[in-house]
């Protein structure tokens, strides 16, 4: 049976280093200029080993949809303290969805909305 495993997340922007800078100042990832396969440039992000790429949009390319919508709605940041998390993110000017609440006993979530309206969720989980 084959045996599946994390690769990356794919994005994107109309402003592929913008969101880039976004996600460098909020997250703390580092930016790796890449190139796609077919030879356009691509923005690849670092997040402690997770691999995120953003690629270029032109402005026909249609927005998302409305929350909640099928399809890939967020991914999440596991973090160890939420309420920290998220007033560094304020101090740094993000934006909430979501503020810190008490999902179950067990797990505390917010939600982030990050450029080109990706949401992010928070997790911490106890």
């Amino acid at each position: 049976m084959t045996t599946y495993t994390y690769d990356h997340i794919h994005l994107r922007s109309v402003s592929p280093m913008e969101t880039a800078k976004y996600f460098e100042t909020m997250f703390g990832v580092k930016i790796i200029e890449s190139v796609q396969s077919d030879g356009q440039p691509r923005i690849d992000l670092d997040v402690n080993g997770l691999t995120i790429f953003i690629a270029a949009a032109d402005e026909n390319v249609p927005t998302g949809p409305v929350d909640p919508h099928l399809g890939l709605d967020h991914f999440g940041f596991k973090v160890d303290d939420i309420e920290q998390a998220a007033a560094e993110l304020k101090e740094k000017g993000a934006e909430f969805d979501l503020e810190p609440m008490q999902l179950r006993p067990d797990i505390k979530i917010a939600f982030v909305r990050a450029p080109g309206d990706v949401r992010i969720e928070l997790v911490q989980r106890m």
